[in-house]
């Protein structure tokens, strides 16, 4: 089969966002009639609810002139696809068909290979971010120093319940289910880490800005630092950290990237 022919009936808008008319998607699916392919579409509608994704930023439907000989015209309804739509239509068509279980498989493969892209640039954020978070708690820990900040782990603390609605270290352990030797910052996604490396670069500017000594003071800034950030997620209407789950463990992601890393290599040493 070949892959061009769902992309050489995609179109793009006067905003250069692409979409696909169902009036040509039900012919490349060996549907005979648009409107036997109705039912495909309203089932894929359904799906697209129950996914939780609204069914008008996927399905819009439109009304377009059509000449039908003699420089005659005529209005036809057609709807406008997403390209997830398309893939939700492929899922609910008549798999009977030749052409739906070929276009099936093809899009399982796609999904698949956007799925280990996407993992991919995840684990290539968390690394950098992760080992920007080192770098940085590296700084915050020698500012908080010169602060007079005698206890670290009391520091630590008041950034975690700042951000983390109260909860310090030992909580977060248990709501995020790991185990008391693994470290917070190692199980956490990029949305996480991003907002703990903005928390650091804050809290040691807050520090050097109002010249800040003496550890009750550094820890109340510290906190009031988090209690900040926390406010703009929850503007925001993202999920809050301490709802998010844990993932692996940044080692595991480092060692997946550096193994692809050996393959291209080996790729680009062996010869043609």
């Amino acid at each position: 089969m070949e892959q061009n022919i769902f992309e050489n009936i995609k179109k793009i808008n006067e905003f250069w966002q692409e979409y696909w008319s169902a009036r040509d998607f039900y012919k490349i699916l060996d549907y005979s009639e648009y409107n036997k392919f109705m039912s495909a579409i309203n089932r894929a509608k359904e799906s697209c609810k129950n996914s939780k994704n609204k069914i008008e930023d996927h399905f819009a439907d439109v009304s377009e002139m059509v000449e039908i000989g003699s420089w005659a015209k005529r209005e036809i309804e057609n709807i406008y696809l997403s390209r997830f739509a398309c893939y939700l239509i492929i899922q609910n068509a008549d798999s009977t068909k030749k052409m739906v279980a070929l276009w099936q498989k093809y899009f399982a493969i796609q999904t698949r290979k956007q799925e280990i892209q996407e993992q991919y640039l995840e684990d290539t954020r968390r690394k950098q971010l992760r080992d920007e978070m080192k770098k940085h708690n590296k700084s915050l820990a020698e500012v908080a120093d010169k602060a007079w900040v005698q206890n670290y782990g009391t520091f630590t603390n008041y950034w975690y319940m700042g951000l983390y609605n109260w909860l310090d270290a030992t909580w977060i352990h248990a709501k995020k289910w790991l185990k008391k030797s693994q470290k917070i910052l190692d199980h956490m996604w990029s949305e996480e880490l991003a907002a703990n490396l903005f928390r650091a670069t804050q809290a040691e500017a807050k520090l050097k800005r109002e010249n800040i000594f003496w550890e009750q003071k550094a820890n109340k800034a510290h906190f009031e630092v988090w209690k900040e950030v926390r406010e703009t997620i929850k503007k925001l209407w993202n999920t809050m950290p301490e709802e998010l789950p844990a993932s692996d463990s940044i080692v595991k992601a480092e060692r997946i990237l550096k193994s692809d890393e050996s393959k291209k290599i080996d790729n680009q040493n062996t010869p043609n």
